[in-house]
Formats: structure tokens, sequence, C-alpha cells
């Protein structure tokens, strides 16, 4: 039966999700230089667009349609046919099958943005396209109806991902790693500074994310009840310890935290609660973003060491964190906070901590070896990087013929 209190609730949740990538893009946009700002924004705002009508043609029914064997769904619901304003009895039972439908829309539309950062700087905007399009289809849906679609082969091995850890944060961090890897580092790095050109624009970003970080977390319950303030809670209070940590880091280590350190802080530790959000206590999440905080930035400084260009530590925040999260779930996730949930290894049973090494395993290793295939097939079919005088004069003229400040 439809609750009108959980519709409600549910579409708030939508909005706030659907902000956070305009928040991302000032994220990211704040982060790279003066000249690439608009180019970097567009790859974050055109994704609302590009995936909407993937998501309305082909990626609900792929990613939560009637099963098949366990790997897809299948195309009876293409084109939104059948999905009316009834309740779903398979994902939920007290909204319109109509708004579950748009509130996963719009994790489908930020998850690729979220991949954007890595390649920050360098990547032409109609191959960049092409990439995002058939990644959608080929990573995030599969792995979507994996996990959370009725009958998907993980969620039937009792995988679990509350909001989006493996889904979202995972596939996109091995993404960005395979895209750092075909693609290769921006022109002068390494010998060049690539300071940010507007921290306060990023920390508008990271403001941005937090806020609609409450949908993207609490709306997961799918309804306005206990769990949703579980994972409402989790969500603040691991942003907040993950900022804190990373700080503490910094100043140890630089002798002075930075802004931008506790922006990077803020979103590792936002993503690491998030596969866990609505299954473990405040002092878990709490813990579990004082982790992110630190695991997070050893991740990001070791990138240096290894050489390869994150321009905007995707890999080391987004990928790392959901990995992290993901793993911690099977340690602190307890029956006493969600009894619809599982007992961790904290709470004496170590078998689901197993169970999410497999979905760690499983989802890291399909999306980026996909995601490195698509990259290099649309290579030979358009080259990916811009050309070096491109690069030299920036995103925002050579891709849009417009420039952000006079």
């Amino acid at each position: 039966m439809i609750q009108a209190a959980d519709t409600a609730f549910i579409l708030a949740a939508a909005g706030l999700v659907l902000l956070m990538t305009p928040g991302l893009a000032l994220f990211y946009g704040g982060m790279v230089r003066s000249k690439n700002v608009l180019g970097t924004v567009m790859q974050s705002f055109i994704m609302i667009s590009l995936i909407s009508i993937e998501w309305v043609y082909l990626g609900y029914s792929m990613s939560f349609g009637p099963d098949v064997g366990g790997f897809i769904g299948d195309l009876s619901w293409f084109a939104l046919k059948g999905v009316t304003n009834a309740p779903s009895p398979d994902y939920a039972t007290t909204i319109p099958q109509t708004v579950f439908m748009i509130y996963q829309c719009m994790f489908a539309i930020i998850t690729p943005a979220l991949i954007t950062g890595a390649f920050a700087e360098r990547m032409r905007f109609f191959p960049f396209l092409l990439f995002s399009l058939l990644w959608a289809v080929l990573v995030y849906n599969p792995v979507c109806h994996w996990i959370w679609g009725k009958g998907g082969w993980l969620g039937n091995l009792g995988v679990l991902d509350f909001a989006g850890g493996l889904v979202v944060h995972v596939t996109c961090g091995a993404a960005a790693l395979a895209a750092v890897l075909v693609i290769g580092p921006r022109k002068g790095y390494g010998r060049e500074n690539f300071l940010p050109h507007s921290l306060p624009l990023t920390l508008l970003g990271t403001g941005l994310l937090w806020f609609g970080w409450f949908g993207f977390n609490g709306g997961s319950a799918l309804a306005a009840d206990e769990v949703a303030a579980t994972a409402f809670v989790a969500t603040h209070l691991a942003g907040m310890s993950g900022m804190a940590m990373w700080s503490v880091m910094e100043w140890l280590k630089l002798g002075k935290p930075t802004t931008l350190g506790a922006a990077s802080g803020a979103i590792a530790g936002l993503a690491t609660i998030t596969p866990a959000a609505g299954f473990v206590g405040p002092n878990s999440a709490i813990l579990i973003g004082i982790i992110a905080g630190a695991v997070c930035f050893f991740a990001v400084n070791t990138k240096s060491r290894l050489k390869y260009d994150d321009s905007l530590d995707v890999v080391g925040i987004h990928g790392v964190g959901g990995l992290v999260g993901t793993l911690l779930l099977g340690v602190f996730a307890s029956k006493s906070v969600n009894a619809g949930g599982v007992d961790g290894l904290i709470g004496g049973s170590s078998a689901q901590l197993v169970k999410q090494c497999i979905g760690v395993g499983v989802v890291t290793v399909y999306a980026f070896v996909v995601s490195w295939l698509l990259l290099k097939i649309v290579d030979m079919l358009m080259t990916l990087r811009l050309s070096r005088e491109d690069e030299v004069q920036g995103l925002d003229y050579a891709e849009h013929s417009e420039t952000a400040y006079n």
C-alpha cells in the first residue's frame, strides 16, 4: 500500500541525490586550472541528460527488470513500459514504482560523473560521451542488477551494499584507474604545478555533496523509518570524522591542515560509510570515518610514488573508500542496529566479511577490465585525448568555445 510519508521522503531524497551531480561539478571544477573549469563542470552536468535518457530506455529495465540468469534484467520495461504509480512488490511496497525508478536514476547519473575526476583536463568531449554511455550499459547496469536487482547473483550470495559502496564507488574507482592507465598523465605532470584554481568553489561543492548524501544514504532505506534514521546519522558522523582524521594526518605530515584536505577527508568518510550506513550504529560510523580518513589519505599520497595521474583522486577516495567501507560492513554490521541486516565480525560472525570480500573482488575486476576495454575501443574509433595544442589551450575553449573568466 502506498504511504504518503514514504513517497514524500523518497521524492525529496531523489532531489537531494540529483543535487549531488551539480555539487560534484563544482567540487571538481574548483580543483582544475581555470582554463579547464567549464569543460570539467560540463562533464558532470551533461550526465544528467545522457544517463537519464539511457535509464528510461535501457538502464532501469536492465538493472531492476525481471531477472535473466542472475546477471541482468530483461528489457520488458523498455521505455518504462509497465512502470506505473503502483507499488513494486520486489523493491518498495510503500512508494510508487515511478518514484523508485527516478530515485535510482539519480544514482546512475552521478556514478559515471564521478569517473571524470580521474582524467580531468585531458579527454575530448564526444569520445567521453560515448564511453560514458557504453560504461553505463555494460558496467553500471549489470553490477547494479547483481547486487540490488531481484534475483541478482551477488545479492543472492548475500553480498550487502546499503547505498552504493560497490555499485557506485568501487565501479567508478576501478574505471578511474583504467582511464588513467589508458589515457596517460597530463602534459607536464610531475614537472609543473597543477594547483586548484578556486578552492572556495571546491568547498561549496563539498557542502552540496554532503547535503545530498543524506538523500543518497538515508533514502536508500526506501521508507521514512528507523533504518533511514540510522543511515542519516551514520552518514554525518562518518563524514565529519573522515574530515577530522584527514586534517590531523595533513597536520602531522605538512605542519598545517588545508581546506582541500578537509574537503577530501569529508568525501572519503562519506564514500566509505555508504555501503554500511544502514547497518551500523553511531560509534561504528565514527570509527569507519576515522579509518577512511587515514586509509584514503595514504592512498592519495601513494599516487605520486606509483606515478599515475589520477587528477582529482577518484581512485584514492572513491575507489579505495568504497572498497574499505564494503569490507568494514562485514566487520561492524549489527542486527541490534538493523534487525533486517547481519552481524559482522565484531558481532561474532565472519561469514559476512567473506561474502563482502567476494563482492569486492568480483566487482573490482569486472569494472576494471570492461572499462579498460571500452576505453581502448573508443580510443581506436576516435582519439580519446586532446591534442597537445588543445591541452595547452584548455578544455573550455578547445571543446566548448568558452572561457570561465574574462
